[in-house]
């Protein structure tokens, strides 16, 4: 069996067919699954589904994109949750700056990064981090943290300077290793220790080949497996047992 450890399972299009995509994920042998927190709103939602289904788990945080409504003691009420098993998803995200406002927005991003860190320390809970276009900030930001934090980047951006945070961070890989574009993470893949790779969708975005277009699903699990399995030269189940025992040692281990 696989875990997604990153699938979007409060968003609106699952609405109509929860139960079935979950169904349909066991029986391609996914069967637990990890919603990120990424907008206070959506929180009880990921809640709700997670205290329905023993399978799904969530992480309580805010993407850089809603920082405007970060709330600290609402994110504490959803920590304390025994299926909140991470802080997240949180981070940097320069991909989107409104002009003129660029370096105020990078730096109240810092702060909620900083926020969610502190949460992460405070309740001994792993993080995880939305990074893109920020790599540099990011890594100084967690650099100091090295010795106590833990956590997995999601959808790693193939950055080599984030593979400095192997001692103590996981690498979140999912579909966009599919793409035809995806190069640089085809070249380094094989450069993170294989110890330290998580499987993840980020459904319902980021769909794999040969599924792009189409609304993305944790049943698509076993194509980012296998391809990470030829990429490593390994087998698929090689890499469900590796990938496995890594999320476990990550967030089941870290919370129990």
């Amino acid at each position: 069996m696989m875990y997604d450890t990153h699938c979007h399972l409060d968003a609106e299009c699952f609405f109509a067919d929860l139960p079935e995509v979950i169904e349909n994920s066991i029986r391609v042998g996914v069967d637990r699954f990890i919603i990120p927190g990424a907008d206070l709103r959506d929180l009880q939602r990921a809640q709700e589904i997670s205290q329905k289904y023993t399978e799904v788990y969530f992480a309580a945080g805010i993407h850089p994109y809603h920082i405007d409504d970060y709330d600290e003691d609402t994110l504490e009420s959803f920590i304390q949750d025994k299926k909140c098993i991470a802080i997240g998803e949180c981070g940097l995200d320069y991909f989107r700056l409104e002009k003129g406002k660029e370096e105020e927005i990078k730096e109240a991003q810092k702060r909620v990064f900083l926020a969610q860190i502190s949460l992460a320390l405070k309740y001994k809970k792993p993080i995880i981090l939305h990074i893109r276009d920020s790599s540099n900030d990011a890594y100084e930001i967690l650099k100091p943290y090295m010795q106590e934090l833990k956590g997995v980047l999601h959808c790693y951006n193939a950055d080599s300077i984030l593979l400095n945070l192997a001692q103590n961070f996981y690498y979140g890989i999912g579909g966009v290793l599919t793409f035809k574009n995806a190069k640089r993470l085809v070249e380094i893949l094989p450069k993170i220790p294989i110890h330290r790779i998580l499987l993840e969708t980020d459904a319902p975005y980021l769909t794999p080949e040969p599924h792009r277009g189409k609304r993305n699903s944790p049943e698509f699990i076993p194509i980012i497996a296998q391809k990470i399995a030829d990429l490593c030269q390994k087998t698929q189940e090689e890499i469900e047992i590796i990938t496995n025992q890594n999320a476990d040692t990550l967030f089941w281990q870290t919370n129990h």
